[in-house]
């Protein structure tokens, strides 16, 4: 392991290896780390991606209805929806479901990967939190961009509702529910621990509790750069997507 050399030479060969994907040998599992977080790669971007897509294709339209109908019953409903969802612990969230519809009812697996029947269970219980957090930025960012200049305007140049919301209102409300979508994005890709232990899903979240219950260290060092790669690589695809949304913001 090197230990023998000095400390900066030490860090200088793991520093060297760690470029080149070599982040050292499982002490438990005595394989390589980059073989065991490559594995459970795969597991954690599936569920990640599916329920992403969910939160997204959920929370914003139900933003922009909230805010569009305001003191209606969707935009109650909206309201009640997101408050809920901020509010419950994910890890209880997802007890209740493997309760309710496994245990009570049986209609869904209670936990590990498998077919398309295991991803709902875990998918509710991420995209809720998530898909709240984009209905209340959504409403909010709306309630503001309506009362701009720029609407009014549209309005009175006699362009159609469903445009005016959609391709004026909502496009220019999309740059903080945007960045919020982009750090949930990547909090999920980077493997949510609690949902992962509850619902048995051999994903990064999980891997990455076991590697410091039981002082892994190389496979623990492999997770954390891996984290901090997928961050930086969202943040950049974030940035780059302010400038494709608003026509204000350019790249140069």
């Amino acid at each position: 392991m090197g230990l023998d050399k000095p400390l900066i030479v030490q860090y200088l060969i793991w520093l060297k290896n760690a470029c080149l994907g070599d982040f050292g040998t499982s002490i438990n599992a005595a394989r390589p780390a980059r073989d065991l977080i490559m594995d459970r790669i795969p597991a954690t971007l599936q569920l990640a991606g599916v329920s992403w897509i969910l939160s997204f294709v959920i929370g914003i339209p139900l933003g922009v209805l909230s805010a569009v109908r305001r003191a209606s019953f969707w935009d109650y409903f909206a309201r009640i929806f997101a408050l809920i969802g901020q509010a419950l612990p994910p890890f209880w969230l997802g007890l209740m479901l493997i309760l309710i519809f496994s245990v009570q009812f049986d209609l869904f697996p209670a936990g590990t990967r498998g077919g398309p029947l295991h991803y709902v269970l875990p998918c509710i219980t991420l995209a809720w939190t998530a898909a709240s957090g984009n209905v209340r930025l959504m409403r909010s960012a709306m309630l503001e961009v309506l009362d701009s200049e720029f609407v009014k305007l549209a309005r009175a140049k006699g362009a159609g509702n469903s445009r005016v919301i959609w391709k004026h209102a909502a496009r220019n409300a999309l740059i903080a529910p945007l960045t919020y979508s982009g750090l949930i994005l990547a909090a999920f890709m980077a493997g949510t621990v609690v949902t992962e232990t509850v619902f048995a899903w051999p994903g990064i979240g999980r891997l990455a509790v076991d590697s410091v219950m039981q002082t892994d260290f190389p496979v623990m060092t492999g997770v954390v750069l891996m984290l901090t790669a997928i961050y930086l690589v969202v943040a950049f695809a974030i940035d780059i997507c302010y400038a494709l949304i608003d026509p204000r913001i350019r790249i140069s």
